[in-house]
């Protein structure tokens, strides 16, 4: 999946009411062949920035859990790929760019609703003028950017792959 066609498909899941922590987690795991539903699931307490307290933007944690999924371990024995940390750099670099304009990368700079205010989530997601748009925005653009880094991650991985065989 290419990364125009991941920030495509993260607009759609993201405009079926998948949080958006859970949409670059998904779109991630497709790009990389990885289906793990508990991931998924995990994510979803991250919605409305991290359990609705308007905290750091759900599509930046979903994005760099896809990244651990790429490079870190589950368990002790495992070695972390130190490119982990480099790459979520990126990813993290890229999305503070992107929502400059909105105030920062907090969930509340970016959608601007109490979600724990009911008339507030009901207008995000039923007035075609509320700030819900601008969530569709970043989420598109967060799957899209993501797909860049991994395109380069496995670029980058293949080349090291070469060498080794070449040596």
């Amino acid at each position: 999946m290419r990364p125009d066609e991941m920030q495509e498909k993260a607009q759609d899941l993201f405009l079926k009411r998948l949080h958006c922590s859970q949409v670059l987690a998904m779109i991630g795991q497709e790009k990389l062949g990885v289906q793990d539903p508990s991931v998924i699931k995990a994510l979803g307490s991250f919605g409305g920035g991290i359990g609705g307290t308007g905290h750091v933007c759900g599509a930046l944690v979903g994005a760099a859990s896809v990244i651990g999924t790429l490079y870190s371990r589950s368990s002790l024995e495992e070695k972390e790929n130190p490119r982990m940390w480099a790459a979520t750099k990126k990813v993290m670099k890229s999305f503070k760019d992107l929502t400059d304009e909105y105030g920062g990368i907090n969930c509340g700079e970016i959608a601007r609703v109490d979600w724990m205010n009911r008339d507030e989530v009901k207008n995000f997601y039923g007035n075609a003028e509320s700030r819900r748009q601008h969530c569709l925005k970043v989420v598109g653009e967060t799957a899209r950017l993501l797909g860049e880094v991994l395109e380069n991650e496995a670029e980058v991985m293949a080349a090291k792959e070469a060498e080794k065989k070449a040596q």
